[in-house]
């Protein structure tokens, strides 16, 4: 094996970006408003049993600490039909992030987005520094899914469709 290897924060997170990453939205109902931000850094099947999935946050993030105190989190999986809304819901404007998109809330105190791929209502069960970022593990509560809906996926500093061949 012969490779250069990158040492520059910059030439990493530029070669990272290549590894597509789904685009999820976690949000919750706040002082009676409804929360929300966009990840591109959720993972799940982090454990099965009990069954967990993270986030990394950004500790510039202000919103997190907002939905950190949340008991319960709406995860939805964007999908495809969400390509166009992507950077409204990643607003630095909170009160317009879920303007005129569509949304339910549960029970629990979860906002979760319509046409998703998957929804998961899920809580706080760590949180780990780790340089610039939290890493945020999530105890999966209860989950959903839409079948017909393509996940949303972040490839390449851009939103992109998944094609799967045979």
């Amino acid at each position: 094996m012969q490779h250069d290897f990158i040492e520059d924060p910059l030439d990493i997170r530029e070669a990272i970006a290549e590894v597509p990453s789904v685009v999820a939205a976690i949000a919750a109902r706040v002082d009676g408003e409804p929360v929300v931000m966009v990840a591109t850094s959720f993972t799940v099947g982090v454990s099965y049993d009990p069954p967990l999935a993270t986030i990394a946050v950004q500790h510039s993030s202000t919103t997190w600490p907002d939905l950190a105190a949340a008991p319960v989190l709406g995860i939805s999986v964007l999908a495809e039909g969400h390509a166009a809304q992507t950077r409204q819901l990643a607003s630095r404007d909170r009160a317009q992030r879920l303007v005129g998109v569509p949304h339910v809330d549960t029970g629990s105190g979860a906002v979760l987005l319509d046409g998703a791929h998957s929804w998961l209502e899920c809580s706080v069960e760590a949180v780990h520094r780790a340089g610039d970022h939290d890493i945020v593990v999530l105890r999966v509560l209860r989950f959903a899914r839409d079948s017909a809906n393509a996940a949303l996926v972040w490839h390449r500093h851009a939103r992109r469709r998944v094609s799967a061949t045979t």
